[in-house]
């Protein structure tokens, strides 16, 4: 792709689209959102404020935002994909690029192309590999289709992250499926060891053990709680995630017994948490020790001093 990108349209204003969107606005470009909740009267103030303070325009519905963008981002839920590939190619035309940032199975994601491309349209799929909120728009991101190559030194340019791995829809987004089998895993993992080691009151010579056996991840120091933090504050889209890593493995004929426990385990934590009034925003500091307390329902007569 050749010229500068100046007009992006993002599909879906959550955490990620929000993000993007004021870090495109500070680097200069024009950009519009159109978010399904805008059509809700409750919550239709919170979008056009957040948007406001972003600097980022809001539209009335994906063709009114899709209109003069060189680049149309979808960050939707996994769920919504769909909807928004088949609304973008009733609107979009040559020359523009849907892209494509939705956790979703290389089989829907190959779906999604086929439903834009009709439109003369190109569609690109990119794999967003880490956390959005702290490396906001330079995230890494794995791009796949034939415009991604000639996409990457734009959006570089821009400031941020990304690479072409594949001419072909599926490649990227199946190395963010395999990834979370050990990510999200590993999550599911520490909470459920976690938790019970603080239920026993084992939980020093738990994380002392895991120390001496992985001695540079950071098992007594912050790492219990940063895993943990994210199912409880993302359990319930991670959860959504694992399902569609499950349809990726069932795709390619393999059982996804720990993805599907892995989704499982996630939405159990949320389940739990809401059903004692807990929430957690990424706001204030976390502690999985209080967590596990609160939802035992009584603090353990142990020495909460995290091993050294």
């Amino acid at each position: 792709m050749t010229g500068e990108l100046r007009r992006f349209a993002l599909i879906g204003f959550g955490e990620a689209g929000s993000i993007l969107g004021e870090d495109l606005v500070r680097a200069g470009r024009e950009v519009i959102t159109y978010d399904i909740l805008l059509d809700g009267p409750a919550s239709r103030a919170r979008v056009i404020e957040r948007a406001r303070k972003a600097g980022v325009r809001v539209a009335d519905g994906l063709a009114q935002a899709a209109s003069g963008a060189q680049i149309v981002i979808s960050a939707v839920t996994a769920s919504s994909s769909a909807e928004v590939a088949a609304g973008a190619a009733k609107c979009l035309r040559a020359g523009q690029i849907l892209l494509d940032i939705n956790s979703v199975s290389p089989a829907k994601k190959l779906a999604n192309a086929q439903l834009v491309e009709p439109s003369g349209a190109d569609y690109v799929e990119a794999a967003v590999m880490a956390p959005v909120p702290p490396q906001r728009l330079k995230v890494p991101m794995l791009l796949g289709g034939k415009r991604a190559a000639s996409l990457v030194e734009p959006l570089n340019a821009l400031g941020m992250n990304t690479r072409a791995i594949a001419d072909r829809i599926g490649v990227a987004s199946a190395v963010k499926m395999c990834r979370s089998v050990v990510i999200k895993g590993l999550e599911s993992l520490a909470l459920e060891s976690m938790m019970a080691a603080r239920r026993f009151g084992a939980e020093r010579e738990v994380l002392e053990s895991l120390r001496e056996t992985f001695p540079h991840m950071g098992w007594t120091e912050r790492l219990p709680d940063y895993l943990i933090s994210r199912v409880a504050e993302h359990g319930r889209r991670r959860a959504a995630e694992m399902r569609e890593v499950a349809r990726t493995l069932q795709d390619i004929a393999i059982q996804p017994t720990m993805a599907g426990a892995t989704a499982q385990c996630q939405d159990a934590l949320i389940d739990a948490m809401q059903a004692r009034g807990l929430t957690f925003d990424g706001q204030a500091p976390f502690s999985w020790r209080e967590l596990a307390d609160a939802l035992s329902g009584s603090s353990v007569p142990t020495d909460p001093t995290p091993p050294r």
